[in-house]
């Protein structure tokens, strides 16, 4: 049996996963969620002797059901290659009392990577699977690495075109040099006069435009999503948890069976639902502790049960995390709701109209393995610092936020079970700010002088992502206002 895939807002709608990962969004503005979250059918004792391709695949195959044994290694193989500085594609590093599980190793050097680098081909499988003849249009939004790690995956990728949307004063320099050098014949890359949170509201008010869809299959495209909305992102992401917690079994470091927390720095709640969903399949995972910047509207929401967006937005200096609107937050809320579409469906209805929404006292007791807390600007630059100090080792400053609140978790708390910190981008991609994090007269120096010298500091080698950027020429010069997002895709596709 097919494990089929339901909209968020109407559970009426059923669809197979290759459909799923076609449409992105569900017709509805619903995201697609498993009919059920399948438990393991491999033991974790005979995982932790397998390569992460082959517990991708084993994890893969669970959600994936429409696809082929042959269909989805190839997916997996083709993903999961030489693209990666290390064979072990997400490699455990132990620093001060945590593991840091490496999610920085693919040609983006940022986590996106992990799920965009097998996006592309679980995409192009679903529409031969489909018979889908119209090329596929790509649409994202970026808070700055889903964009690049979209772009090198989509980059001439026969049958598909890709247009990302970015913050153009959100990001930092380094983020949006790799997006706006991005070579490919059917790559483009906009900047808006906004903040993320336009450019993610933009996109889905184009993918919920029935006319535009009609005028865009008339001339021979459809669109898709490469954001964590789309199942093709989420589901890949549940891999590295697995794998991460198998390495601490190979390793000895933990006994079958024993429980780990998880730390995942949040902005728009994929990467933390992929952990949570890989806790429900059976991972023994205690606490999921989400971290969060001073954008903290996660942390507020995991301290009353209210969702509210209406706040100040803070540019940071991590800035990927700075969000309002936590897309895929429904997925969980879908969840705790019983899985009923209905409430999903009215509470989403109230943070589009009001701005925010509150959940029952029910609803909030669903939330007990949950732990929410933020870091604010100077905790997240003293982490760094006293990191680098105590142990050598340099961490970025999404990282850094994970790893201040898990800090604070355990102050709190007590507790002292072996934890696992997503590092979610190589501190090259923000080499200003973790530099003068670790001492403050690095501030006169340019952006390149930094990365050589965070390279003597950190003591590791300058990525081929960064070093291929260094005189790389601007492709990509392209701006527009928010409401004028629809008309920019228009122009590039050019339709009428």
């Amino acid at each position: 049996m097919d494990l089929m895939y339901k909209s968020t807002r109407n559970s009426n709608v059923k669809v197979k996963a290759s459909e799923a990962i076609l449409k992105g969004l569900a017709d509805d503005g619903g995201l697609f969620v498993p009919d059920s979250i399948p438990a393991f059918d491999v033991s974790l004792d005979r995982l932790k002797g397998m390569s992460y391709q082959e517990v991708a695949y084993e994890v893969m195959k669970l959600f994936l059901t429409d696809f082929t044994e042959e269909e989805l290694k190839n997916c997996i193989n083709k993903a999961y290659d030489s693209k990666f500085d290390t064979p072990e594609i997400a490699p455990l590093v132990k620093a001060d009392n945590a593991y840091y599980l490496e999610l920085f190793h693919g040609a983006t050097i940022a986590f996106k990577d992990m799920a965009l680098s097998i996006l592309p081909h679980l995409l192009t499988t679903s529409a031969k699977k489909n018979n889908i003849k119209n090329d596929i249009v790509i649409l994202t939004a970026t808070s700055g690495d889903t964009g690049k790690a979209a772009l090198s995956g989509f980059a001439d990728v026969e049958g598909t075109k890709i247009i990302v949307f970015y913050p153009k004063d959100g990001v930092s320099p380094i983020q949006e040099k790799q997006m706006v050098t991005q070579k490919g014949n059917n790559t483009y890359v906009v900047g808006i006069t906004g903040n993320f949170d336009d450019a993610q509201t933009g996109v889905k008010n184009i993918f919920g435009d029935k006319e535009l869809a009609k005028t865009m299959d008339n001339a021979g495209y459809q669109f898709s999503s490469a954001n964590s909305i789309n199942i093709g992102r989420l589901v890949p992401q549940i891999v590295y948890y697995v794998y991460a917690y198998t390495r601490l079994l190979a390793n000895e470091e933990i006994a079958e069976g024993e429980k780990i927390n998880v730390v995942v720095p949040t902005g728009n709640f994929g990467n933390i639902l992929a952990a949570y969903y890989a806790k429900n399949m059976g991972l023994p995972i205690a606490k999921l502790i989400c971290a969060s910047n001073d954008n903290k509207v996660l942390y507020d929401f995991f301290t009353t049960g209210t969702y509210d967006r209406n706040r100040q937005f803070v540019l940071t200096t991590s800035p990927s995390m700075d969000i309002l609107i936590s897309s895929n937050l429904e997925r969980l809320i879908y969840r705790i709701a019983g899985n009923d579409s209905d409430v999903n469906a009215k509470l989403m209805a109230e943070l589009k109209t009001d701005g925010k929404y509150s959940i029952t006292d029910s609803m909030k007791a669903e939330l007990k393995d949950f732990y929410g807390n933020y870091a604010t600007e100077a905790e997240t630059a003293a982490t760094i610092k006293n990191l680098y100090e105590d142990t050598g080792y340099v961490i970025d400053t999404h990282t850094a936020v994970a790893a201040t609140v898990y800090d604070k978790y355990v102050k709190e708390t007590g507790d002292k079970t072996k934890s696992v910190i997503a590092s979610t981008a190589s501190p090259y991609k923000f080499t200003r700010s973790v530099m003068e994090a670790i001492d403050e007269k690095y501030s006169t120096k340019g952006d390149f002088e930094l990365v050589d010298l965070l390279s003597e500091t950190a003591k590791t080698d300058v990525p081929n992502a960064i070093e291929e950027i260094r005189t790389a020429k601007v492709l990509h010069d392209r701006i527009c206002a928010p409401q004028d997002m629809k008309a920019t895709v228009m122009d590039i596709l050019n339709v009428k």
